[in-house]
């Protein structure tokens, strides 16, 4: 019965949410690994507990009105999905980006759901973004939005209630302006309304690169469970921003080769290695260009080729960890991951795979670390943050370092502990949707109907 309950409530969101494929497509993969869980336990069925996961608490839309440098008036849109507060206030990011609709925000947070579950800390789900699109605007411009955004936003946040932070398009200057507003309008320094925020106003040190970083030590963790170590490992991965700049930066700490960036315009291969602090500069230099692409690395370093239009996948690697976006990987990557010889593909980005390339990579043997565990580092530090913020303290770099490794080491443990449990078997995709899972399903299951 637990399979025909899981399909029923799949085609249920279907349904209620026509043409929101992101969505769609991550409650299928995460509910089909649940169905040995809800064996059982039937109550969960009786209780209507899927039903309760996958539908948001409370959800709002609201416009947003801004004036651009020549003064004429924009109209964006402006989201905040607050899916799931069992275990602790809302927490997730904002992401400002033009493709940004219901799908993507509701599919971001219900991931956001079982990885903050998995961090061990008290944070629930929820994400929110707009479909505006900072590259290329002025600071005034990024500015204004921004405090219109925070204007209607405010009211639905708070140290205890719901705690944004940033995501693609929201980096330091993004929360700088939003939570410049948020201190206006309320007349409060709430440090903890918001992470990722600058130093000198309550951010916490090492952020910028915790989700690169706890990435790679997730990916050490599977490596190390297969008898491997990062060591000497050729590493092809996707970006250049945040992500993928604190994911080159641990890759060289710990002696692997990684070759590969990428951008909108297409694709770095550099067969010397993108592991000099010169090389790792110079990806935070294209991150602060504006322009998006990643081409000019190629100019600085003249063994490098740049590939026009398209994805670095094509590239022989031991280990590739896309970093860029949701449903970068399709088909015909994962077939050339497949024949690159690999063993290990590491999602660091939120739901860069395909269900049906996913799939594909697991049933050809590649091991596969699935972002709602490895790119956990990100919310984690943010959690550590908001400590931090609550206690009126500052954490020095080792301190949140030592922190976060710990915290990976131990999402690695839980997600390999549940699909041995489950599936008899090393399945961290499917141990990660468990582990995650089971904590908040207690948690729901303590609380009564709400």
């Amino acid at each position: 019965m637990s399979k025909e309950y899981v399909e029923r409530v799949i085609n249920w969101v279907k349904e209620r949410n026509p043409g929101e494929v992101e969505f769609h497509q991550t409650v299928e993969e995460v509910l089909t690994s649940l169905i040995p869980v809800l064996e059982q336990h039937p109550e969960y069925e009786e209780c209507a507990l899927l039903e309760r996961l996958v539908e948001p608490e409370r959800g709002v839309t609201f416009r947003v009105v801004w004036v651009d440098d020549a003064g004429k008036v924009q109209v964006n849109k402006g989201y905040r999905y607050q899916f799931n507060s069992a275990i602790g206030p809302y927490k997730g990011g904002l992401r400002f980006a033009p493709n940004v609709y219901p799908g993507i925000i509701k599919f971001l947070g219900f991931e956001q759901i079982f990885k903050n579950s998995l961090t061990g800390l008290p944070i629930g789900g929820g994400k929110g973004g707009s479909d505006f699109d900072p590259n290329g605007k002025s600071d005034a411009e990024v500015m204004r939005f921004c405090q219109a955004f925070m204007t209607e936003l405010y009211r639905h946040i708070g140290p205890e209630t719901d705690v944004p932070a940033g995501d693609l398009g929201v980096g330091a200057r993004e929360i700088g302006y939003l939570f410049g507003q948020y201190k206006r309008i309320t007349n409060r320094f709430d440090g903890g309304v918001l992470t990722g925020k600058g130093i000198p106003y309550g951010g916490c040190l090492g952020r910028t690169e915790a989700t690169g970083f706890g990435i790679v030590w997730y990916a050490e963790e599977m490596l190390k469970a297969n008898g491997e170590e990062m060591k000497g490992k050729t590493v092809a991965i996707s970006g250049f921003g945040n992500v993928s700049w604190g994911t080159a930066w641990k890759l060289q700490q710990l002696g692997a080769k990684l070759v590969t960036i990428s951008g909108p315009d297409g694709y770095i291969y550099d067969p010397d290695g993108i592991n000099t602090d010169e090389k790792l500069q110079m990806m935070l230099e294209l991150r602060a260009s504006g322009k998006n692409v990643c081409a000019p690395y190629a100019e600085r370093f003249p063994n490098a080729k740049f590939v026009a239009g398209k994805k670095p996948w094509e590239v022989k690697a031991d280990l590739y960890i896309p970093c860029a976006t949701q449903n970068e990987v399709h088909m015909e990557d994962a077939e050339a991951i497949v024949a690159s010889g690999a063993k290990f593909y590491c999602e660091g980005s939120n739901m860069p795979t395909t269900n049906e390339a996913l799939a594909y990579l697991q049933d050809n043997g590649i091991i596969v670390g699935p972002a709602k565990a490895a790119n956990a580092g990100g919310v984690a530090c943010s959690c550590i943050e908001m400590g931090q913020n609550a206690g009126h303290t500052v954490f020095q770099h080792q301190d949140v370092y030592d922190q976060l490794h710990q915290i990976m080491i131990n999402i690695h443990k839980a997600c390999k502990e549940a699909s041995e449990k489950y599936y008899g078997k090393y399945d961290l995709v499917k141990g990660a949707n468990i582990a995650g899972f089971e904590k908040v399903a207690e948690a729901m299951m303590a609380q009564g109907l709400v």
